[in-house]
């Protein structure tokens, strides 16, 4: 095997902590951001398996067999190491507790964790999956999602998670939200009618409800005629983009 390191740009001198080392050093001039990072990491690879793991001590780099283990022969496409919810901040359980479950929801699939940075993959997979890959932080999330909406096999593998070697860069106020942004437009892609059908439910039920109150009342209005117009035509959105997915 091999290692790369990927330096995004940093000051912390990580070069030289890295040079008497056999190591492949990859340094961005510019902080390009972390699924940037990875993605140089997987294209300078060399191997069939990737293993990705971040730099800041929390990650179990003992359970790497175990996972390329799982990979290697042939019976999954991915394994993850899945930390426990009691392992995560306190501050950020809410938001995270919300996005599995919309992201469990949505691809219909239990997700022990989401955007683990410990994970072992199949390098042709993943360059399958490459422009849908973004820069940030969402990556990992992004191809979590990927992979299961497309009915690739992935493990998940309880591991330990260890206290941070310096301070986070997630932003939770942002991050979150750029994380729900990113679930819905996944899905969307993948299985839009698992978006588009709840709304145009929801609109309808809304102008239904509209319709028949204002029939007793003798006075049919506008709002539940544009209400239900909305609930059709996103329903037609929703088969529309559903056949559009099926095709690619």
């Amino acid at each position: 095997g091999e290692i790369i390191v990927v330096d995004d740009g940093s000051n912390d001198r990580t070069g030289e902590a890295v040079r008497n080392f056999p190591v492949k050093y990859i340094r961005h001039e510019v902080n390009r951001g972390y699924g940037a990072s990875i993605k140089t990491g997987i294209r300078n690879a060399t191997g069939e398996i990737i293993v990705i793991c971040d730099a800041d001590g929390t990650y179990p780099i003992a359970d790497i067999p175990k996972l390329v283990g799982y990979v290697k022969n042939d019976d999954y496409d991915m394994a993850v190491g899945a930390r426990s919810f009691q392992a995560v901040p306190l501050m950020r359980r809410p938001a995270k507790w919300l996005l599995n479950k919309l992201a469990n929801y949505l691809v219909d699939y239990k997700i022990p964790d989401l955007n683990s940075g410990l994970r072992a993959f199949k390098k042709d997979i993943a360059l399958k999956y490459f422009s849908l890959l973004p820069s940030g932080f969402s990556l990992t999330t992004t191809i979590t999602l990927a992979l299961i909406s497309n009915n690739h096999r992935v493990k998940f593998i309880p591991i330990a998670y260890n206290k941070r070697t310096g301070s986070s860069k997630i932003r939770p106020v942002r991050d979150t939200l750029n994380f729900l942004q990113l679930i819905i437009r996944m899905i969307v892609y993948f299985n839009p009618l698992k978006v588009f059908l709840p709304a145009s439910l929801l609109l309808f039920l809304m102008g239904s409800l509209l319709l028949g109150f204002n029939l007793m009342r003798g006075n049919l209005g506008e709002a539940e005629v544009i209400t239900l117009n909305t609930a059709f035509l996103i329903l037609m959105f929703g088969f529309m983009a559903d056949l559009i997915s099926k095709k690619i």
